[in-house]
C-alpha cells in the first residue's frame, strides 16, 4: 500500500511496462489499463462488465460470486476490452478490511513493529490469525496523500515527540486468499492487493490539505472517506447503496427489477414532470444516504473544528443523472464528481464519455496509478 501523489507525478524513467488495475466490485468489474510516456500516465483501454448475469440476477444488483464465475467474468472482460497487462494491481473491499487510529509512543521502526500485533488486538475485533496487518505513521499535517506500507516509522518520526499516531490496518485472509487464489488462475505478474479506499482517494484528490469527504455509492453501500491534509482520518460504510434505488422502483411502480435498473440509469432525478413518479422515489431512497452521509460529515467537523472543503463524489451510483445537484442540496460544502481520468493522457474525443464515467473507475484508475509509479 505504498505511494504518495508525488510520486505519481514525478517524472520517472520509464519501463514501458504496461499495468492493469482490476477493480472487483459487488455489481461488477471495472478495469483500467496505463502505460506510462514521458512520466505521464497514458490510457490504453478501460472496461466493466455487469456480475449479475454470472450469478443467474438482475444488472446493477450486487453479488457474491464464487472464484470460478469471478475468473470467467474477468476473462471476458480481458478480452472484450482487449487488456493486455498482467502486471496487475487488484482492489480489496473496505468491508474486507478494519481501519483503526492509535497512538504510540515513538519508539523506533525495529521495537514498533513488535508493538504492532499486541496493540492491534485491542483494536481489532476478530482474531489477529485471521488477518494480515499493515501499518503507517500518519504524517504531521504533511500535504499529500498516501498509503499504509510507505516507509512506515521512518517516515513519519515527529522531530522526538514522545507520541505519533498510526494508522493501524488489517485486511481479512479469506479476501486476500480470494484474490490471490484470482490472480494466480489469470496469471497475473507478481500481483499487488490495495484497499479500494486508498486507491479512490489516489485517483480523486489533488495535492490539497483541505478536510474533504469522499462519497463513494456502490451497488451494495456507500463508503465515505474523511480525508485531512492528504491522509485519511476517518471512514464509514453506510449498508445501503444503489440497487437499493433500483429495487424501489421496482417496488413502487410495480415493474421487474431489470426494467428498474434501466429507469433508475436513464431517468434518475429527472425534474421532468412526466417522471415524478421515479424522481419522487429515488429522492426518497437517498434521502436516507445522504441524511447519514451529512451526520458523518458534520460529527466530523465538530471533533476536529474543522469545515470540510468539499465532497467528490465517485462509484457508479455517482453517475446517476441528478445525483451531483441532489448532493449540492443536502451538503453544506462544494460538491464534484470525480474525475480520476484527468490523471492521463487520452484521446480528445474521449474525454467527455471519460468525465461522464469517471466516478464509476475511480478505484480501478487509482490501482493503475499506483502500480505505475513503482516503475523506474
Amino acid at each position: 500500500m505504498d505511494i504518495s501523489f508525488k510520486k505519481i507525478f514525478q517524472n520517472l524513467t520509464s519501463r514501458d511496462e504496461s499495468v492493469v488495475g482490476v477493480d472487483i466490485g459487488a455489481s461488477a468489474i471495472k478495469v483500467v489499463q496505463l502505460k506510462k510516456k514521458n512520466g505521464r500516465a497514458v490510457l490504453e483501454t478501460y472496461g466493466e462488465i455487469a456480475l449479475g448475469p454470472y450469478g443467474g440476477i438482475e444488472l446493477g444488483r450486487a453479488t457474491n460470486l464464487p472464484i470460478d464465475r469471478i475468473k470467467e467474468a474477468l476473462t471476458d472482460l480481458f478480452r472484450e476490452a482487449k487488456v493486455t497487462s498482467k502486471n496487475a494491481v487488484v482492489s480489496i473491499p473496505l468491508a474486507s478490511s478494519l481501519i483503526s487510529f492509535v497512538e504510540m509512543p515513538d519508539i523506533g521502526e525495529k521495537k514498533m513493529a513488535e508493538m504492532i500485533p499486541l496493540e492491534a488486538r485491542r483494536y481489532i475485533p476478530v482474531p489477529i490469525s485471521e488477518v494480515s496487518l499493515d501499518w503507517w505513521v500518519i504524517p504531521k499535517k504533511e500535504d499529500r496523500f498516501s498509503s499504509p506500507g510507505e516507509t512506515k516509522a521512518s517516515k513519519g518520526k515527529d522531530n522526538g515527540a514522545k507520541k505519533i499516531d498510526v494508522l493501524l490496518v488489517a485486511i481479512l485472509n479469506d479476501a486476500l486468499i480470494k484474490n490471490k487464489t484470482i490472480s494466480t488462475e489469470l496469471g497475473f505478474e507478481d500481483p499487488v492487493f490495495e484497499i479500494e479506499l486508498f486507491s479512490t482517494a489516489r485517483s480523486v484528490l489533488d495535492q490539497g490539505i483541505e478536510p474533504v469527504m469522499i462519497m463513494d455509492m456502490g451497488a451494495g453501500t456507500t463508503k465515505l472517506y474523511l480525508m485531512e491534509h492528504g491522509v485519511i482520518k476517518d471512514s464509514h460504510i453506510i449498508n445501503r447503496g444503489s440497487q437499493d434505488i433500483t429495487l424501489s422502483i421496482a417496488k413502487s411502480l410495480d415493474v421487474p427489477v431489470s426494467q428498474a435498473e434501466e429507469l433508475k440509469r436513464s431517468v434518475g432525478l429527472s425534474t421532468d414532470p412526466a417522471n415524478r413518479a421515479i424522481n419522487e422515489v429515488v429522492t426518497l431512497s437517498l434521502d436516507y444516504i445522504f441524511n447519514e452521509s451529512n451526520q458523518v460529515l458534520l460529527s466530523f467537523e465538530k471533533k476536529n473544528n474543522h469545515t470540510i472543503s468539499k465532497v467528490v463524489l465517485s462509484g457508479g451510483g455517482a453517475v446517476m443523472r441528478g445525483f451531483a445537484e441532489a448532493a449540492k442540496v443536502h451538503f453544506q460544502a462544494e460538491v464534484i464528481a470525480g474525475d480520476p481520468f484527468s490523471k492521463t493522457l487520452t484521446p480528445a474525443f474521449l474525454s467527455p464519455t471519460l468525465k461522464a464515467v469517471g466516478p464509476e473507475f475511480a478505484v480501478a484508475v487509482g490501482l493503475a496509478l499506483r502500480k505505475l509509479s513503482q516503475q523506474n
